[in-house]
């Protein structure tokens, strides 16, 4: 992809990834300090002719991402029909490759091919990963609930 910006910048490869040093921390907490004033947020056109409120979605992860930087924490934005290999899925799902492999071939992920390659898309690793947490919450609180029916929870006495 590629874009120019208003300040007749060369066309540049855009970058998925901000980095926290790509602004000042005067820049960031300036920023910080008018989203945290304004609740109707705009976009003023450089010659101040053209002002367009930002919808109120976008208003809520312009100010997450602001926050982020804030915290020096970079940002990274993913589209959702972003294709992932088999070991940059692995990776995100934190296990192993093969286990993964396993997992898309029982039917659990789906995935495509590009050429012999297996092909994963974000928003299915992300499906994939709430069903995945959800079980586990469930298996949690199962268990949880049967040790206290026992009797077997017994919480630390205050002194």
């Amino acid at each position: 992809m590629v874009f120019s910006d208003s300040l007749n910048m060369p066309v540049t490869e855009q970058k998925n990834r901000l980095d926290p040093s790509e602004l000042d921390t005067p820049e960031i907490d300036r920023l910080l300090f008018v989203l945290s004033r304004k609740r109707n947020a705009m976009l003023i056109d450089p010659e101040g002719n053209e002002k367009t409120e930002i919808p109120p979605a976008l208003y809520r992860h312009l100010v997450q991402v602001v926050r982020m930087m804030k915290e020096r924490r970079a940002v990274l934005m993913i589209p959702e029909d972003e294709a992932f290999t088999t070991q940059a899925a692995a990776n995100f799902l934190g296990m192993s490759r093969q286990t993964f492999v396993n997992l898309i071939e029982s039917g659990k992920i789906p995935y495509f091919t590009v050429g012999a390659h297996r092909r994963v898309l974000y928003k299915d690793l992300v499906e994939f990963q709430k069903r995945r947490d959800a079980e586990r919450r469930k298996g949690l609180n199962s268990l949880a609930k049967r040790v206290t029916e026992a009797g077997l929870y017994f919480p630390a006495k205050e002194k």
